[in-house]
């Protein structure tokens, strides 16, 4: 009965999971083509548009509470941030990394929110997850030694060091995101999340983000429609099923990834990349047995 019940939400987090994956290859097209910075922020702008109707009849429909509790609107306004700052840098450095890569580095972050639980939270490390962690840094090392070397760029190496810091502050944001699914609807943290990073990134916006033409608009547009897609459907499956049910779902997302990589920018996956995958992944799964982090969400996407 518990495995029926389970259903709809994987099945719903599944399909999130795939947007999100196609919204990466669309976001990198659109950040060659913009910058990573201009990207993000008009993503967020067409995001909150679209969601603002959204957000509007919801409320209606409801009695017309048109802003949640000052805690709940904290919790937004906390996730809004680190989400935009890790995107940015996701998305910067999938300029220089083919997609794949990308997302197998990104897998490291729920890891390092045990270690985060433990720091702020008083919860005890147990070797098996300190040795999980140690076989998924091997896997992260395989990956990263790839862009040492004669045919890689100093780029490549920065591209490498942005999507580790992205999940360094994913890592932060999973102790955030369960929580928040309890506390919200996925209208509410869609709405919110893209109506907080595009104010945040306002002010920059004047000298980063120059106005889109022609395909940039379609790609940016895409982009938001995916995310916000992806943003609902997440958060509806974490609302309805337990983290440790959908953790080990959010590593299909690399199938999507070369997959898009593949089709988009004619990325080859490697058997580097592929070995430091299996590294990463079985790493992850030993470490995060032991226990469910508040949180506990391996989605290896920043949006």
């Amino acid at each position: 009965m518990r495995a029926r019940a389970n259903l709809v939400p994987i099945c719903v987090a599944l399909t999130g999971l795939a947007s999100f994956s196609v919204m990466d290859g669309v976001m990198k097209a659109a950040s060659i083509a913009v910058g990573a910075y201009a990207a993000l922020f008009w993503r967020n702008l067409f995001g909150a548009i679209l969601m603002t109707p959204v957000w509007v009849t919801v409320q209606r429909r409801n009695g017309g509470r048109w802003l949640p509790p000052l805690r709940v609107l904290r919790l937004h306004l906390a996730r809004s941030a680190l989400a935009g700052v890790m995107a940015v840098l996701f998305f910067w450095g999938t300029i220089y990394t083919p997609l794949a890569e990308a997302m197998a580095l990104s897998f490291i972050a729920p890891l390092i929110a045990l270690f985060l639980a433990a720091v702020f939270l008083g919860e005890q490390v147990k070797p098996r997850a300190f040795g999980g962690s140690v076989l998924a840094l091997v896997g992260v090392a395989v990956i990263a030694a790839g862009k040492f070397g004669v045919h890689h760029s100093p780029m490549a190496l920065l591209g490498v060091a942005a999507l580790l810091t992205s999940a360094v502050l994913y890592a932060g944001n999973l102790v955030i995101q369960r929580h928040q699914a309890q506390l919200a609807g996925p209208d509410e943290i869609a709405f919110f999340q893209n109506v907080f990073i595009t104010v945040l990134f306002a002010p920059g916006a004047w000298w980063l983000a120059s106005l889109p033409t022609g395909h940039q608009i379609v790609l940016v547009g895409c982009g938001a429609v995916l995310a916000v897609t992806s943003l609902m459907l997440l958060g509806w499956a974490y609302a309805r099923a337990e983290a440790q049910v959908l953790v080990p779902l959010e590593y299909t997302a690399f199938l999507w990834a070369a997959l898009v990589g593949w089709l988009m920018f004619a990325e080859p996956v490697t058997a580097r990349t592929m070995a430091g995958v299996v590294l990463i992944v079985t790493g992850c799964l030993i470490a995060i047995s032991t226990r469910t982090v508040p949180g506990d969400n391996c989605q290896p996407n920043p949006a």
